[in-house]
């Protein structure tokens, strides 16, 4: 039999999601979420090879993540196309002509099975080209563009496709040059053989193979894959033994280790300087004293996430007696701390932190801020809040001679 290969399209950004980076790159479970697609197939017995198809931007950030993981089935990382036929199509063209069978999964499903998978490659054997999905549970509403109600299907004849699609080399590559040919755009790849005179078969997808879309859709995959990983040790729960608490049943429901930090950050307002709060530049006439940016915010951030991992302060991590940290942007600092803080098996999880200053005026500034400090935290800005706040004229802040902050960040143990 010939081999087998895989391309998985990992192009997206993650707009619903709420983040600045492409949401494949953001942290589930300790792993990214691409990490948790990739090592499907990497235990697949049946797949011989992978092909990840990215976005340029994120090009770097794919490479960067294989060379901390340990796989070794993906050939070839490919720039993306316009369309995701035109991804799939630059995937194909990574594959050599003894590739005999072509499953296309998204990278934002990371919870596929291995057993799914398996069904796939067999199936597309038989028939030349499947897909796994599943029977709609709600009454489907065909509706116009006005929205009025043009036609309810029969529910028994609606089915929800996912992926891994599974096909016959020669059947994707017949279906891509029909579509380029006849100027066709279609949502996924079974539509393409649909459109262009081929048969599509459905097999049985799983309930568990979601894909990451919103912010609950993080969660959720979470809840699943500590439920699947307190399965595979027996019932101890998702970390190891005992790291849990006992369900009724009288199994163990995984639960993750919770450490909270506080960090607190003051410098004084000076002539001269350029004002950064939050990796964003203030237009202001003075800025904050400091041996790097002076970035008050970002400083009391990274002391809540050091503090609540017991790993000192940026004092000892950057100290101003370093010329290495002279003018330091902060953001980058952050960046290095939360580097540091997933080798010790810590990833954040949440932060809420408050800015001190009669002036200038913060809260134009604020959303921001929370883009700038949540994409060096790997996490939704969803997660991170920022208040602005004066103190009635009293004290130094109150007077006009400094800016405080405060921050409190939760840190969640890696599995």
């Amino acid at each position: 039999m010939g081999r087998v290969a895989a391309i998985v399209p990992a192009a997206g950004r993650g707009r619903r999601v709420g983040a600045a980076v492409n949401k494949l790159l953001l942290p589930l479970a300790g792993r990214p979420v691409l990490a948790h697609t990739l090592a499907a197939f990497q235990a697949a017995p049946s797949v011989d090879e992978v092909i990840l198809v990215a976005g340029r931007e994120d090009l770097d950030a794919c490479r960067r993540l294989l060379a901390n993981e340990s796989f070794d089935k993906v050939s070839a990382v490919v720039p993306g196309g316009a369309e995701r036929q035109d991804s799939v199509a630059r995937g194909l063209e990574a594959l050599g002509d003894d590739v005999e069978i072509v499953l296309v999964h998204d990278g934002a499903r990371p919870l596929v099975p291995v057993d799914l998978i398996e069904a796939s490659v067999r199936e597309a054997r038989r028939r030349g080209a499947v897909v796994a999905a599943l029977p709609v549970k709600d009454t489907v509403k065909l509706v116009a563009p006005e929205g009025a109600v043009r036609e309810t299907p029969d529910r028994r004849a609606c089915f929800a496709a996912q992926t891994p699609q599974a096909f016959r080399a020669d059947v994707l590559r017949r279906a891509i040059a029909w579509a380029r040919a006849a100027g066709f755009a279609g949502t996924d790849e079974a539509s393409l053989v649909e459109k262009s005179g081929g048969r599509v078969q459905v097999i049985p997808g799983r309930e568990e193979n979601i894909k990451i879309t919103t912010p609950d859709d993080f969660i959720l995959a979470e809840v699943l894959l500590a439920r699947r990983a307190g399965a595979a040790n027996g019932g101890r729960g998702a970390f190891g033994g005992g790291a849990g608490v006992p369900a009724e049943s009288g199994t163990w429901r995984g639960v993750t280790t919770v450490r909270v930090g506080f960090g607190y950050d003051v410098h004084a307002l000076v002539e001269g300087r350029r004002l950064v709060l939050g990796g964003v530049d203030i237009p202001f006439d003075k800025g904050l004293a400091g041996h790097s940016d002076a970035d008050v915010l970002t400083h009391a951030l990274m002391d809540a996430l050091l503090g609540a991992a017991g790993l000192g302060d940026i004092g000892r991590r950057f100290p101003d007696t370093d010329e290495r940290y002279r003018g330091a942007d902060s953001i980058g600092l952050l960046e290095r701390v939360v580097e540091l803080l997933e080798r010790e098996g810590w990833r954040p999880g949440n932060a809420d932190l408050t800015l001190v200053a009669q002036r200038p005026r913060l809260a134009g500034h604020v959303p921001a801020m929370r883009e700038r400090l949540a994409a060096a935290l790997r996490v939704p800005p969803a997660r991170v809040n920022i208040k602005a706040t004066t103190t009635e004229g009293l004290g130094f802040a109150g007077r006009g001679e400094g800016i405080a902050a405060y921050a409190v960040a939760v840190l969640r143990q890696c599995c």
